[in-house]
């Protein structure tokens, strides 16, 4: 319902460039909270489920958890959506639809590198604040899937030349620019009485 900045644009194309070809993609998507990086990750996902796949959105917390899934739904109603967390019940539906392939995006916390989710078609798997998550856990979950593809997001301002000896293996691309729709933040002081 609105225009994409300029920078999200450009990191749309990268992820784009990487999706379309036969390596596996290994992307980095970084800009300051508020500058569209879900929204970014959210079309790169809606891609690759229009292709077939499905799409893990892995994320540190249930709080961000329902922020995701509001987006997703408001953004595309027509993508079977899920939501995976700890306090899911084991004897949940869930499972048995992803092992399906019944569910296009999962949106999940820890709970989705657990040995008992399965995937049919995992073709994505995006990680949100991928600094709050272990390598092992990251792996662990990318293995649910064939020559998976894998866009982390970080609101970390990483300077690229930082970023590439910390992440050798990870291409990068910043959003910079905030959308003009953007509410603006208001940092205030509040005294202690």
């Amino acid at each position: 319902p609105y225009e994409l900045t300029a920078d999200q644009i450009s990191a749309l194309d990268d992820i784009t460039k990487d999706l379309s070809s036969s390596k596996q993609m290994h992307r980095l998507l970084q800009g300051d909270v508020g500058s569209g990086k879900t929204v970014v990750a959210l079309l790169s996902a809606f891609m690759l489920i229009k292709q077939g796949y499905q799409v893990a959105f892995m994320v540190p917390t249930e709080i961000l958890l329902e922020q995701h899934l509001n987006t997703a739904q408001s953004l595309f109603p027509e993508i079977r959506t899920e939501t995976l967390s700890s306090s899911t019940p084991k004897k949940s539906a869930i499972y048995q639809k992803l092992e399906n392939h019944e569910i296009d995006l999962v949106i999940g916390t820890h709970a989705l590198f657990q040995d008992d989710v399965k995937f049919k078609d995992l073709g994505l798997v995006i990680i949100d604040e991928q600094h709050r998550f272990g390598v092992e856990q990251r792996r662990r979950l990318i293995k649910k899937g064939d020559h998976v593809d894998t866009l982390m997001l970080s609101a970390t301002p990483i300077p690229r030349s930082l970023a590439a000896s910390l992440f050798f293996d990870l291409d990068i691309s910043s959003i910079q620019t905030y959308p003009s729709f953007r509410k603006e933040n208001k940092t205030v002081l509040i005294e202690e009485n």
